[in-house]
This record gives structure tokens, sequence and C-alpha cells, in this order.
């Protein structure tokens, strides 16, 4: 198991470090794996896995949730969220950079990606906190922070490639990852209260509650899709795929309303939607080659096998594949840190008892550290390309709000009801 292990451990990461497209590193890491275990039977093993992985109902939501986020991307609804939360907002501490905590989660409810989250919100609010003078530091490390909100708050992309990778209740995942979304941003607030140090001496923006009324009805369009959309899954209305499909025309139909609806607008949001999930699409495949090659070879099992013989408890496990994947965050993007773990580390998971929907919720809020972990971090590319700074200083921003994802990994395995409570409530034991 030792020589099989090392070498596909070693094809993996020499072909990643060639530059190889993960999809395709996956998939040739397990024909050599494969090989060694079956070598009469590689290339029925991996058409296969590559058909069965992407013939999925349930995966149908995945480019679903995409569209819809592109189409609100390219619309007015984006730039409401600012102009709707600021009244708000001014008066706590921090003031107006409490903006990019709630707008990236209002945004995360109804794009479910956190790249997208961090574009459209940095691309209104950094412009209007510089002229504001606010801190650039605290902006943009909040900012990168808060964009990790769109993998846990549903509908979370990173939450449906894991329920289709462990053959888990989506629905479920998506009420799960709720409350502990809310914890999070809440977290994450209260860490940019304490560190705000410079905000405007006076408001720019008025706090009458006529200014704040209006900024309900600038949200109201984004908000009564959410609630449509998500609502109809916790009711038990729709399954997420016929939920997000729902979604895409409600997201076409308020664009059509506010008047903005054009062919270069369908154009731009379905060819980004298309590439996104062309990607993501990609890259499950080739993990579900993997982790049917890791099934052949037996390394999952033994695998697993030996770490209980470890005896180690489930804080020990926990604390053991934090570590893990957090320095496979400096190295993979989370979808892939996902699929590409999922062969190896769920036998873990059942050996030591530990339920496979407080995992996925684990896994996820895990996941978000890699998004701000240098070289490989999704959310610090984006600031890079709005804001032109090094990818070096903006990690150096996000390090406080690192910190406050390390403190929700503690949270969630100290506090476990933050995941299993509203399930219970809306789906029984």
């Amino acid at each position: 198991m030792i020589s099989t292990a090392l070498l596909v451990l070693l094809v993996l990461f020499a072909a990643l470090a060639i530059g190889m497209h993960v999809a395709l590193a996956l998939v040739l890491t397990a024909a050599v794996a494969l090989y060694s275990a079956q070598p009469m039977m590689v290339g029925h093993i991996i058409a296969n896995s590559l058909w069965s992985s992407l013939n999925s109902w349930e995966l149908l939501a995945l480019p679903m949730f995409i569209w819809m986020g592109e189409i609100l991307y390219r619309s007015r609804l984006s730039a409401d969220l600012f102009n709707g939360l600021a009244p708000w907002l001014n008066r706590l501490p921090g003031q107006l950079l409490h903006i990019n905590v709630v707008g990236s989660a209002v945004f995360a409810a109804v794009s479910g990606s956190s790249a997208a989250t961090s574009a459209t919100i940095g691309r209104i609010a950094l412009p209007q906190l510089k002229q504001r003078g606010y801190s650039e530091k605290l902006a943009i490390g909040s900012l990168a922070g808060a964009g990790t909100l769109g993998l846990l708050i549903p509908p979370s992309i990173i939450l449906i490639v894991y329920g289709a990778a462990t053959e888990q209740s989506i629905a479920r995942l998506f009420v799960a990852g709720l409350i502990p979304g809310i914890v999070l941003a809440l977290m994450l607030m209260l860490m940019l209260a304490l560190l705000s140090t410079k905000a405007p001496s006076e408001p720019k923006l008025p706090t009458d509650w006529g200014a704040r009324l209006r900024g309900l009805h600038l949200l109201a369009p984004t908000v009564a899709l959410i609630v449509f959309v998500i609502g109809s899954i916790y009711a038990g209305l729709a399954s997420p795929t016929e939920a997000a499909v729902v979604g895409v025309f409600c997201a076409h139909l308020l664009i059509w309303w506010q008047g903005e609806l054009s062919r270069q607008v369908l154009i731009d949001a379905l060819m980004g939607a298309t590439k996104v999930s062309a990607m993501i699409c990609f890259i499950l495949a080739g993990a579900a080659v993997l982790t049917t090659a890791m099934g052949f070879t037996g390394i999952p099992l033994k695998l697993a096998a030996a770490i209980g013989q470890l005896d180690l408890s489930q804080l020990q496990l926990i604390a053991m594949l934090t570590v893990l994947f957090v320095i496979m965050g400096c190295l993979l993007d989370g979808i892939s840190m996902v699929v590409l773990t999922t062969s190896v580390v769920i036998p873990m998971i059942q050996t030591a008892g530990i339920d496979l929907i407080w995992f996925g919720i684990y896994i996820v809020v895990v996941v978000e550290m890699a998004q701000i972990t240098p070289p490989v971090g999704f959310n610090l590319f984006v600031l890079q390309s709005l804001t032109g700074r090094s990818i070096l200083w903006i990690a150096g921003a996000t390090i406080p709000f690192f910190l406050v994802l390390v403190m929700m990994v503690v949270l969630l395995a100290l506090f476990p009801e933050l995941v299993y409570w509203l399930p219970q409530q809306l789906f029984g034991s």
C-alpha cells in the first residue's frame, strides 16, 4: 500500500507542478493507480466513472445557481445592495465597512460562489469606501474574508459538490449551513468592529428612518428572490435543482422588470455560467475517476484502518485534518480539495463516527480558509484584479479574518448543535 500511495502522490504533485489542469492531473493519477491494481480494465473503468459522475440530476443545480448569480452580477440589483444596506450600517463601529460582510452574505444567498461574491461586492463597495476615507487594508481584508460566505450560506456550490461526491442530501446540507453561515458573518462583523480605527468623522449618508425604509425598497427584489428560492427548498416544495431552475427564471424576470434585460446580458451571463460550470464539472469528473481508482487500490480503507489503530479521538482527528486541509489550501482550490480528498477522508470520518452532514459544513469552513491563503487563493486573485495590490499584501490584510475562520472551526467542534439543530427541526432526526 505504501509504495502505491507514494506513486500516486508523486504523479499527482508532479502533474500539478508542471501546470497541468487539475482535472487532467486527477485522471492521469487515477490511470496510474488503476494500472497498478487492474491493468486490463483501465480504459473501461475511466469511461464508466466519467459518465456516471456527470449523469446526475442533483448536479444540475450547480450550473443553474451559477447562472443565476451571473445574471444578478450584471444587473442593477448588485449596486442596489450597497445603497440599500448603507443607511442601516453606518451607525455601527466600523460604519460602512460592514457592507462588505452583510452585502457578501446577501449576495452569497443568490450566487453560491465565493469568487462571484468577492468580485461583485468588491466592484460595488471598494470604490465607495475608498472615496469615504476608510482604511484600504481593512476594506480589502474584510472583503476577502466575507467573500468566503459564498461557500457556506446556501445555495452553496461547494455543498452541492460535496453532496454529490458523498451522496448526502443537498437540501439537508443547505439547511445545515444556514446557522453557521449567519454566525460566521456576525463573527466577521465583530472582528471588523474591533479592528476599525479609521472611519469618516461624519456619516456621508442620511440615517433617518426614511432613508432606511428607502434602503429596504432597494433590497426588496434581491431579498424576495432569496426567500423564494431558498424558502421553497426549506419548505419541501422544491428540490435544490428545481429551485435553482426557478431561480434562474425569476432572475431573468427581475432584470426584465428593471429594463436591463438585453441580448448582450443574456449572452454574457450564459457564457460566464458555462465556463465556470464546465471547469467545475471537469474537475468533478476527474475526481470521480480518482475516487474509483482509490477504491480499486484499497488505499482509503487501509489508511482509515491505520488511523483507526491510532485511537484518535474525534477532536484529535478533526485537528489533524484541519492542519492537512490548510496546507492543501496553499496549493489547490476549494473544489479540488473536496473532490480530491473525499475518497481518502470519508472512510476515516465514518470509522471515527463523525456525521457526514456535520463534516460537510466543517470542510466548507476549512475550504473557506483556502480561498484566502496564498499562493492559490481564488479570493486573493479576484481582489488582486480589482485593486492592483500584490497577493502577499492582500493575504496580509486577511490574516485577522483567517483567524475568525479558525475560531469558527473550533465553535463547530465544540458546539455541533450549530449544524444539527435546524435540519432536525425541518427534517427530523
